[in-house]
């Protein structure tokens, strides 16, 4: 390493975890973390990791929270396979995340809640700080995090017990000056949230945040300093996104590119719950948002307003997905469009939900009664969110169609910097109408897209019934056999098309060689830094990642072939590769991970190392 700053070591990027109590507010002082790397700037990915519980008992191992912060001065795909630096508030934090901490990382640790109460809660029978080894294996900083706190504070107005609530911030002030990150977006933070209605609360916060940087400063506990110098970044403005957010944003910019109104119906569940706050937050461009009673209701109300001329929107998690199932139904029957997200999380049922997973993929596919086929985008990275929500609008507007999105909480609450697109750059799309002069026929289609053209209700010309029987072209319910063959056959003949409006595979890498990683949603940073780092190695190593999950691209096949070998991690059994097996007759070598968390760069590396023979 090479000193360009005194008293600082340079490195190309760091990982930070702050870990401790659900209580601690580790999510808030990672999210500072993360926005004071921004302004920098470097490049960062995050990963907040919460309990499942919605208040475990404090001290407790089911109670921990984390947030993970990798930040650099080159391109940054994901979190980081292990943390450089752990900063743990409590025992509980210790036992869960010692092992992930790289040999000879920075372990900060706040003594002061090494109670025997709290060791015994994290399920430690000694003080672990009394292992010599543990200093041995890390760089270990032992701060009395909880006494410094309350001597910082012991002039301030506030009680004892909402004074020590700021104890994550002295925390974050430590770390600031370990790796020279400035203060002052965190202390105008502060003031914008706290000054006006609890300005003692703000006052004691940016306190105790200097006072844990000034720690660093005066104290001889600990002297080596990081530095991370400033990314190379492409011109233009530029904003911290999470994935739901991008969600938001593309679904309003796509809106403003029709003329037609946008409808959110949603109902409330982890990790989608943000996108129909965020939501709310944008009546001012024209769109309506509606916290619907159930699942259920959610759907049906974006189904109403898209039959009335809107596009509906409506979001969930797996569990969700399966009381919407029904409405998507009628949809995909009546042809309207609609847009479905689903933000995966853990299965089945309740399963884990704050934890991250791909295994709705076939129910997306095949979730549904009868021959029922939807356009399925899946989103790669939080950034990526934005140009999927444009895509799913398009395809749903432009055939007429419900469009299942797949993003998964490992995408809708991490983080990156996010160049404001101009969209101009993005195409208007085409919204079918019916043919002018002639009889409305509700089912009647455009002979390119197989689109039906819609009418709206109320429309002069434009009556017709429209219900979840089969029907003929001209809407009238029909049960013939041969009719409702033909019209099985339309709706997925129309689906089909819709690959001949895609953009060819980008391939990252040489398009023929030993192994083609291909994946979809958030493996994209792991997989493409492990197939990028093993070509530069001289392996003729590539990587593809899917954008539409159906149709597939038409030249997905020939890509391919062009292999000697296939490998398709997922973080489910194995979904997708059970798609291209049965529909490429390839066999593609499958990677699964079903722990709650996403693939480190390692495991995709030895997964394709297994393949090349030596």
């Amino acid at each position: 390493m090479t000193q360009v700053t005194p008293g600082f070591e340079e490195r190309q990027s760091i990982v930070v975890r702050f870990a401790g109590d659900s209580g601690d507010g580790m999510q808030t002082v990672g999210e500072r973390f993360t926005d004071s790397s921004v302004m920098v700037p470097n490049a960062i990915a995050t990963f907040p990791d919460f309990p499942a519980e919605i208040r475990a008992p404090a001290g407790t191992i089911p109670g921990v929270s984390a947030f993970q912060v990798h930040f650099g001065s080159r391109e940054i795909l994901t979190p980081g396979d292990e943390p450089d630096a752990l900063i743990a508030m409590n025992p509980a934090a210790l036992k869960v995340h010692l092992d992930d901490l790289t040999q000879g990382g920075l372990l900060v640790v706040n003594t002061g809640t090494f109670t025997p109460e709290n060791l015994k809660m994290a399920g430690y029978e000694t003080n672990p700080l009394d292992d010599p080894d543990l200093s041995k294996r890390y760089e270990l900083v032992p701060i009395n995090i909880t006494e410094l706190t309350k001597e910082t504070l012991k002039e301030s107005p506030l009680k004892t017990r909402d004074r020590l609530r700021c104890k994550n911030f002295f925390a974050l002030g430590f770390t600031y000056w370990v790796y020279g990150r400035p203060l002052e977006g965190t202390t105008k933070f502060i003031s914008e949230k706290w000054s006006k209605k609890l300005p003692d609360v703000a006052n004691a916060n940016v306190q105790v945040l200097k006072a844990g940087y000034f720690f660093g400063e005066t104290s001889e506990i600990h002297r080596n300093r990081y530095s991370v110098t400033k990314a190379a970044v492409k011109p233009g403005t530029y904003r911290k996104i999470s994935g739901n957010e991008a969600l938001v944003l593309g679904f309003v910019a796509a809106a403003r590119q029709t003329t037609k109104e946008l409808v959110y119906s949603g109902y409330p569940i982890t990790p989608a719950s943000s996108i129909l706050e965020m939501v709310s937050t944008y009546k001012h461009f024209g769109i309506k948002s509606v916290q619907a009673e159930d699942e259920i209701a959610a759907i049906g109300v974006a189904v109403g307003a898209s039959f009335a001329g809107a596009i509906g929107i409506t979001g969930t998690s797996g569990p969700g997905m399966c009381l919407k199932s029904e409405f998507m139904g009628l949809a995909i029957s009546t042809e309207l469009p609609l847009v479905i997200v689903n933000v995966q999380r853990g299965g089945p049922s309740t399963g884990l939900p704050t934890k991250t997973e791909q295994s709705d993929l076939l129910q997306a596919m095949f979730g549904r009664h009868g021959e029922s086929p939807v356009p399925i985008v899946a989103a790669m990275s939080p950034c990526d969110c934005f140009p999927v929500a444009y895509e799913a609008l398009r395809i749903a507007v432009t055939y007429n169609t419900p469009v299942i999105v797949l993003s998964d909480l490992y995408v809708a609450n991490g983080a990156e910097p996010w160049r404001l697109p101009d969209l101009d750059e993005f195409e208007k799309f085409p919204i079918p109408v019916p043919p002018a002069g002639e009889p409305y026929q509700p089912f009647a289609r455009d002979p390119e897209t197989l689109a039906r053209a819609l009418g709206i209700p109320g429309t002069p010309g434009f009556e017709h019934r429209l219900g979840g029987l089969e029907k003929n072209t001209k809407g009238e319910v029909c049960y013939e056999p041969a009719n409702h063959e033909q019209m099985t056959e339309l709706r997925a003949e129309k689906i089909n098309r819709i690959a001949n409006s895609y953009a060819p595979l980008i391939v990252n890498g040489d398009p023929e060689g030993d192994v083609l990683v291909l994946g979809w949603g958030g493996t994209y940073g792991a997989i493409t830094s492990a197939s990028k780092t093993l070509r530069a190695e001289g392996y003729k190593v590539s990587s593809c990642h899917l954008r539409h999950l159906n149709p597939l691209p038409n030249d997905l096949e020939a890509t391919l072939r062009s292999f000697k070998d296939v490998l398709i991690p997922e973080l489910n059994s194995g979904q997708l590769a059970m798609l291209i097996r049965s529909k490429y007759l390839i066999d593609a070598k499958s990677l699964t991970k079903m722990m709650g968390r996403p693939f480190r760069i390692a495991d995709i590396r030895d997964a394709i190392l297994n393949l090349i023979p030596s």
